[in-house]
């Protein structure tokens, strides 16, 4: 019991901040609940006498929980989750769920629902708690540099400058057109024209079981291993930065999500693992 106690006190002491973390992620005080009550459930189920620095443990759990929710908002369960988290002690739950959105205002929470999650996420996280870039990238399935990407996008929505992540969208995608259209084509002097000299392309598992390399570097190897190929791939957004996207039979098979560096592919990362691509939030450009 005295076990017990010590959690319950240990989670009491981070309540603010979660509580913060998820109404940002959210907008929902309903859903913070739910999303607080489930990190949680996570801690008491977790050996928490291994965790060295509980306070970031508990911010990237619940980081998770809101992201979960915000991609399956239309399917996940409204009942609560259980009578077992530790209630706040003398607490005015109005007053303070007043302070709470006064704090982020009205007009902010309109523009963070227009970000797709994994931005809203990187933003929350980096831009209002500070969290490093080399913790949110595996929350987001990314690397460093691509959740840096996703803030930075979602910090030019925020402060009101639409025109430019949009040009910068439509100077990609016409870099992505060009390197598919290259690799259907057989063309190897298109794709050296697209690609970078250091470009990098990895795959995970699933990937390499449709049979790509784990790893290849350089222009001329990436321009002829991609040549000929590409027949069922679209240019993208997915969770809300430039990519491609391989759909057969209506069902999305693969994704290859595309660093750019200034007019050149840098990095290509191909992920076809079925459980991964269920998480993402893939918006297929229109062809025409």
């Amino acid at each position: 019991m005295d076990e017990e106690k010590f959690l319950a006190e240990q989670f009491e002491a981070n309540r603010a901040r979660l509580r913060a973390v998820a109404y940002r992620m959210l907008g929902s005080t309903a859903e913070v609940d739910d999303a607080v009550q489930e990190t949680w459930l996570r801690l008491s189920r977790s050996d928490a006498a291994a965790v060295d620095n509980l306070g970031g443990w508990l911010t990237t759990v619940v980081a998770r929980i809101c992201l979960d929710m915000l991609r399956s908002r239309k399917s996940r369960r409204e009942e609560p989750i259980g009578p077992h988290v530790p209630e706040p002690v003398a607490d005015n739950h109005a007053e303070h769920e007043s302070e709470m959105a006064d704090s982020v205002g009205a007009a902010l929470l309109v523009v963070l629902e227009t970000l797709a999650p994994a931005e809203r996420l990187a933003f929350v996280l980096h831009d209002m708690f500070a969290v490093p870039f080399e913790e949110i990238a595996p929350i987001v399935g990314r690397t460093p540099a691509a959740a840096r990407q996703l803030a930075s996008r979602a910090r030019r929505r925020v402060q009101g400058a639409p025109p430019a992540p949009d040009a910068d969208v439509s100077r990609q995608r016409a870099i992505v057109e060009a390197f598919l259209a290259a690799s259907r084509n057989s063309d190897f002097e298109g794709l050296l024209a697209v690609l970078d000299p250091d470009v990098v392309v990895r795959a995970d598992h699933a990937a390499q079981r449709l049979g790509s390399l784990p790893e290849i570097r350089g222009a001329a190897a990436v321009a002829q291993s991609f040549r000929g190929r590409a027949q069922a791939a679209k240019p993208a957004l997915v969770d809300g930065a430039i990519a491609a996207a391989v759909i057969l039979g209506g069902q999305l098979r693969v994704v290859l999500r595309i660093t750019i560096a200034g007019d050149r592919i840098a990095a290509i990362d191909a992920v076809a693992d079925s459980e991964q691509l269920e998480t993402f939030d893939v918006e297929v450009f229109d062809q025409g």
